[in-house]
């Protein structure tokens, strides 16, 4: 068994295989990192079922909308619900030439240790919830109902 340390390094791994697969516009790559029956959501709310579906998706995406483009991340949490289960909540976005500063989607990652007969023990995505932020909305809705901010922006 992963010490926690570990398990987080080998999370953090497989997030950094997707941007380098990204970057590479290799979607073949990209969905490996995917379990068979994940899902996936991008911020506009399509809803891909399948790594077949998301390879497919970026396989079209990177020839056209998202072509030429790198995945830039932030983690902001690593939680673990047991040794085969992660929960990753970060920053991301789409970008070309310099990574921009702030990141404006906010994600969630849901990761699983494959372990099935047969399977390499690596860890896969399973679930993925992109959403896209709205700081103008945020800081409406903090000015007028300040308990709304939550405490990581205190």
């Amino acid at each position: 068994m992963q010490s926690t340390s570990e398990s987080v390094a080998a999370v953090q791994a497989v997030l950094n295989r997707l941007a380098s697969a990204w970057e590479h516009h290799d979607a073949e790559a990209y969905g490996e990192l995917f379990t068979e029956d994940a899902t996936y959501i991008t911020y506009v709310g399509t809803f891909y079922q399948g790594r077949r579906d998301i390879v497919e998706s970026h396989r079209t995406l990177f020839a056209g909308f998202l072509k030429g483009t790198r995945l830039a991340d932030e983690i902001l949490d690593v939680r673990f619900y047991g040794p085969g289960v992660a929960v990753v909540n970060g920053r991301g976005d789409t970008y070309k030439g310099k990574r921009p500063e702030k990141l404006g989607k906010i994600q969630t990652y849901t990761l699983v240790r494959d372990t099935d007969a047969g399977a390499d023990g690596q860890w896969r995505i399973a679930a993925f919830q992109n959403t896209k932020r709205k700081p103008l909305m945020e800081a409406v809705s903090y000015r007028f109902a300040p308990g709304l901010v939550p405490a990581a922006e205190h």
